[in-house]
């Protein structure tokens, strides 16, 4: 029970720990793999190729195992080898490393790395790191092999670390630091590792766990293979060696790489088998004992030394979009559409700019603590762009500074001109913001519109606003509640209510929060959320009516939305719906549990969620369908 818990917590941490940012990476986003390597020792082989996986265990060649750059436009030799890959820290950018060798120059015919960066793994900058040339005292060097990347924590800059030969010297591995634009090495590299037996160490792969630096790397003694050394201090000069080989094969290896499986605490060790052109995967969860699994893995085509990281669905569509999708490549997953934690989502579309809008709740904060609200834009409801920062209640909302929750909107044409009204919870209250555009910014109205319960209520928060223009009179009705569902006409200037309008909806006792209101066929239909959002079984049921105030018509059968354990699925739902403009083809778009680790969370569950959309069908009848939540 014990090593249970901890290995819950140990995911919860790590579900967690990856701090909200513009650019930051959640490791729950995390949708497939990327490996670069190169294919051979010819030089048309000696070039940066990509292949992509969806598990960590079948590989797919990209650009029909064709170069995605050209050796001879990056490097001084005309090749490259041994590239490694690293995301930054921030998430804003990939660096990329390689060798600048071509080998039928000879071993020791190379004094130059090559130092890439992108920001989409599609358009590269590349830089020639001459270290002969560029740092004095290297008049003998023979060789620079194998870079690679890791952020140094301390010295709060990327470390570039490789092994380099002088004259009849053993190669060891070095390491300096690159310099902020990552196109230069700051300074002369230092000896990072010299093993004790003072031989040959090349192919250095550093890991970081649990505050231990594993520095995996090929010996070149009397025995060579794989081993690895440890240290709590990059630069400190004291690694502890470990006793025997990692390598589970008498073959020849080298180009050792590790990485972490994503949503996981195991990692896969894999090696170059360069004598057999093959390679070899082991896996662990301690970095220690390596279990072999090469019958779980499979490629189309056959690397030699490279790295693999994990990307997200974003990345990995960007990818397929320039370089193709690999033949029985798996279909890809569309849910959640957006990075990152989001919840109670509004959707509308603009006919001013002819794009759709989401407009999330900021999640990911303890109890609900966020504090500004984004926008996000797409054309087709499959790919978003994040527009910002449309509303900061700190910065820009005088009667509120917390608690930014559950958003709605609408866009009215006011005298030929598009005017975008949003309606807000902050800090239990409903206020409005006005915009000329659906990305904003948006102008605060400078008070609450709903500060106080409803007469006639009892408990509940005054939360979740749903703002509906009814298509028969006209008329705009303003909709919250959490425990009752009120009703409210506003004034035509869409940031007052008209006097005694008020009115309590009775959704029946399932009612908890998150009404939202559609027009259909003459029928109007009004949906809400059952249960608690830090519950496993939060949902979605509906009424219909023949007004946009009621009464309700409650269905015998009226829950259409629900979780799905099989698939991970849990906490669906808060939802908003959206119809494709001139069509009868509507959809669903809600939130639930992040996946894959969110019901491990208990109640962090209910503010570390994420937005999903699936289609939204009706029968003949114009009841609603039961929707299948999906991946």
């Amino acid at each position: 029970m014990i090593k249970y818990l901890f290995s819950v917590l140990s995911l919860l941490f790590t579900c967690i720990t990856f701090v909200q940012g513009k650019h930051q990476i959640l490791e729950k986003d995390y949708k497939a793999y990327l490996f670069t390597y190169f294919t051979g020792n010819n030089v048309e082989d000696e070039a940066i190729h990509f292949a992509i996986s969806p598990d960590g265990y079948n590989y797919y060649a990209l650009n029909n195992n064709k170069p995605v750059l050209n050796s001879k436009e990056i490097s001084s030799t005309g090749g490259v080898r041994d590239p490694h890959i690293l995301r930054s820290e921030d998430g804003s950018y990939f660096y990329m490393v390689v060798t600048d060798m071509t080998s039928y120059k000879g071993w020791s015919s190379n004094r130059a790395m090559v130092l890439l960066k992108s920001k989409d793994l599609i358009n590269w900058t590349s830089s020639v790191v001459n270290i002969q040339e560029r740092f004095s005292g290297n008049e003998d060097l023979k060789r620079v092999w194998a870079p690679q990347t890791i952020y140094d924590k301390e010295a709060g800059k990327y470390m570039v670390y490789f092994s380099m030969k002088h004259g009849d010297q053993a190669d060891i591995i070095y390491y300096a630091y690159a310099n902020k634009d990552f196109t230069d090495l700051e300074a002369s590299p230092k000896p990072l590792f010299i093993p004790t037996s003072k031989k040959a160490c090349i192919d250095g792969d550093i890991v970081l766990k649990d505050g231990v630096y594993h520095l995996f790397y090929k010996t070149e003694t009397d025995k060579p293979g794989i081993k690895v050394a440890t240290t709590t201090n990059l630069t400190s000069g004291e690694w502890k060696e470990k006793e025997g080989y990692l390598q589970q094969t008498k073959e020849s290896v080298e180009g050792s790489s590790v990485f972490k499986m994503k949503n996981s605490e195991q990692y896969i060790l894999m090696y170059d088998v360069y004598m057999k052109g093959a390679y070899q995967f082991t896996k662990s969860n301690d970095l220690e004992n390596f279990e072999v699994i090469d019958e779980e893995i499979s490629m189309n085509f056959s690397p030699r030394h490279g790295t693999v990281i994990p990307i997200t669905n974003k990345e990995l569509k960007s990818l397929i979009n320039k370089w193709g999708s690999p033949v029985d490549y798996p279909s890809l997953d569309n849910n959640p559409v957006l990075e990152g934690y989001y919840a109670d989502p509004e959707i509308i579309y603009s006919h001013k700019t002819g794009k759709y809008y989401l407009y999330p709740t900021s999640d990911g904060f303890d109890h609900w603590s966020g504090d500004y609200f984004e926008t996000f834009s797409s054309i087709d409801l499959k790919e978003w762009k994040n527009e910002g920062t449309i509303l900061d209640l700190k910065k820009d909302v005088s009667w509120a500074d917390r608690n930014a929750w559950a958003p709605c909107i609408i866009e009215k044409k006011i005298k030929g001109i598009y005017k975008y009204f949003y309606y807000f919870t902050a800090a239990q209250k409903i206020g409005v913001a006005v915009s000329d555009n659906p990305e904003g910014p948006f102008v605060d109205s400078g008070k609450a519109l709903i500060d106080s319960q409803p007469a006639g209520t009892k408990g509940g928060q005054e939360i979740d606003p749903d703002i509906f223009e009814d298509p028969v009179s006209g008329k705009n009705y303003l909709y919250w509640g959490n425990g009752h569902m009120a009703c409210v006409e506003l004034n035509k200037d869409m940031v007052s209510i008209k006097e005694n309008t008020l009115k309590i909806l009775n959704p029946g006792n399932t009612f908890r929060e998150g009404t939202e209101v559609f027009y259909r066929n003459g029928t109007y239909y009004f949906m809400w959320s059952e249960d608690d959002t830090r519950s496993p079984n939060y949902r979605v049921r509906y009424a219909t009516s023949s007004s946009p105030t009621g009464p309700l018509d409650i269905p015998e059968n009226n829950l259409i939305l629900e979780k799905r354990p099989e698939e991970g699925i849990y906490g669906t739902g808060h939802n908003s719906v959206i119809r494709v403009p001139e069509t009868d083809e509507w959809y669903i778009v809600y939130h639930r549990f992040s996946r894959p680790n969110g019901i491990l969370m208990g109640d962090a569950a209910g503010y570390h969620r994420e937005v999903c959309i699936d289609k939204l069908k009706f029968n003949d009848k114009g009841e609603i369908l039961p929707i299948i939540p999906t991946l």
